[in-house]
């Protein structure tokens, strides 16, 4: 596709979803490889104008650190298995901004995955669900139960005290200590 036959869907899509000017302008500037992937990706997917602004924000980003061009970063096996897998194009269109910001953010990655390991290594029964903050932005765990009985909470609370030498380990994690 040319510049031509790409601007003018680009500019369809951004009125449609009411994309801001600034965003717009800045999506148009991109390399034609840049804009032509971006517009496939944002019409598979059904982006909606939160995640195109996010989008391009990130992808800009990415691509400015890593010295490389937008349809480069869109063009890796990680972002076409996300835009190529089955499911709904909403489900996907959250997996490509969570890949986003795992390019974007390595040490966030690998340390949710350390935090996420550490909390499977409790081997806590099923009914305890232990929620991360979004994207690590506090130091406060979220513990969820589900019970049915007063035995049941009980023995759910046994479990936690327990585990209370690896959870006290997650929470200095998120509080910043090795």
């Amino acid at each position: 596709m040319n510049s031509d036959q790409t601007d003018a869907p680009i500019r369809e899509l951004a009125a449609a979803r009411r994309i801001p000017d600034s965003h717009l302008a800045r999506w148009l500037q991109m390399d034609a490889a840049s804009r032509a992937a971006f517009l496939e990706i944002a019409q598979t997917l059904r982006l909606r104008t939160g995640q195109i602004v996010v989008a391009l924000d990130t992808l800009d980003e990415i691509a400015v650190r890593e010295h490389t061009t937008i349809a480069a970063v869109l063009e890796r096996p990680e972002i076409r298995r996300v835009v190529n897998r089955s499911g709904s194009a909403p489900s996907r269109a959250s997996a490509l901004l969570e890949a986003l910001r795992a390019l974007r953010y390595p040490r966030l990655k690998q340390t949710q995955e350390q935090l996420r390991s550490q909390i499977a290594a409790l081997k806590l029964p099923a009914a305890i669900s232990i929620d991360l903050p979004k994207d690590l932005g506090s130091d406060e765990l979220t513990f969820s139960f589900r019970v049915k009985s007063a035995a049941e909470l009980a023995r759910l609370v046994e479990a936690l005290d327990r585990s209370r030498p690896g959870l006290t380990r997650i929470i200095e994690m998120l509080g910043g200590k090795k």
